[in-house]
């Protein structure tokens, strides 16, 4: 910088062009100005590895939204079922913990109650949320600046989750009814809810489970995307497994934890039933602090926490692994494709 200075002042350096050092003064700048979470990435230095997911989007090819959008349902459809299956049981003490009125006794059996049913919905829940959070997000990350691809990560995980919302509540009222043992089988709980309470009944603690799951769905995606990226970014290279499951791991626990008295208010309203303790929101809330305190908006935070950060972790685990797969899959069949064409 100082040769460049001196040039400009006395005409010392005369080999150095004023045009010069203003470019390369505007380069060194801009250098100094990239966002920690930078949406794009060296172009003169890529990383050897691409992932389906990739921070930056490619530039010589059109984006193939069907393409995303397949491949979305099929790795969130995944993902979401290796989770459900394995932390299942951990779901289910945390609901019977939030069920439990005052000082109730909780049950320990049965506590892989209804699992079957609640894959028939997890799995195209999960498929339809990252189905369509993947190429909303890629979209609008061509949208926003760089420095808020945070906003674009907010936004497509809101939009996802209240897509796959019109799903996942008749499946998570059937499932927490069961898990509370009001039924013992998921076809069963769907006829008598149906019969008591009407269609309404399977979307029994709708408002409630928006308001938990949209920030949920949101904060979640949006801290994992922020931290992978900016890790990324830091060691300049992809992610190996064990990195991107801590990662997850931490972005579930923590919107886990935060998201907990939500939890809590969606619980009571689906188990309620027809006996109607609560008339809503507003009611469970005021009713819960009234009769329990305070504190019982936090009940089952432990097994929440546990089973949001396990689940991170083997959710986006599976979800980035079976994305690789599928793009390594697409690249063989794009090769072939340009070859047969040549």
């Amino acid at each position: 910088m100082a040769p460049c200075i001196l040039a400009t002042e006395s005409g010392k350096y005369p080999g150095v062009s004023l045009d010069s050092c203003k470019s390369k003064l505007c380069i060194s700048v801009l250098e100094q100005k990239k966002p920690f979470a930078s949406v794009t990435m060296s172009e003169d230095k890529p990383f050897e590895k691409k992932p389906f997911a990739s921070v930056t989007m490619s530039e010589d090819k059109p984006f193939d939204f069907l393409r995303v959008l397949r491949d979305g349902i099929i790795a969130g459809g995944t993902a979401g079922i290796v989770v459900e299956t394995v932390l299942y049981p951990i779901d289910t003490i945390k609901t019977r913990l939030q069920a439990a009125h005052g000082g109730s006794k909780i049950h320990w059996k049965g506590l892989y109650s209804g699992l079957a049913g609640n894959l028939a919905g997890v799995f195209p829940a999960s498929a339809v949320f990252i189905g369509i959070y993947e190429p909303t997000k890629q979209k609008l990350l061509k949208l926003f600046p760089e420095n808020l691809s945070a906003f674009a990560h907010l936004t497509a995980g809101a939009i996802g989750g209240a897509a796959s919302s019109l799903i996942r509540v008749p499946t998570e009222v059937v499932k927490q009814r069961m898990q509370t043992r009001q039924f013992t089988s998921a076809s069963g709980a769907v006829r008598l809810i149906l019969a008591k309470e009407g269609f309404r009944g399977l979307y029994a603690g709708y408002s409630s489970f928006l308001l938990r799951d949209i920030p949920f769905d949101a904060i979640q995606f949006c801290i994992y995307e922020q931290l992978r990226i900016g890790y990324r970014v830091a060691a300049k290279r992809e992610l190996i497994d064990p990195e991107i499951a801590v990662i997850g791991a931490f972005a579930g626990a923590i919107t886990g934890a935060i998201t907990t008295p939500l939890d809590v208010l969606k619980t009571r309203l689906m188990t309620q039933g027809s006996m109607k303790h609560y008339s809503g929101l507003l009611s469970c809330t005021h009713t819960i602090i009234k009769e329990e305190g305070l504190a019982a908006l936090w009940k089952g935070i432990g097994p929440r926490v546990l089973w949001i950060g396990i689940g991170g972790s083997i959710f986006f685990g599976v979800l980035e692994k079976t994305k690789a797969l599928l793009a390594h899959q697409n690249s063989s069949v794009d090769l072939k494709s340009d070859s047969l064409k040549q």
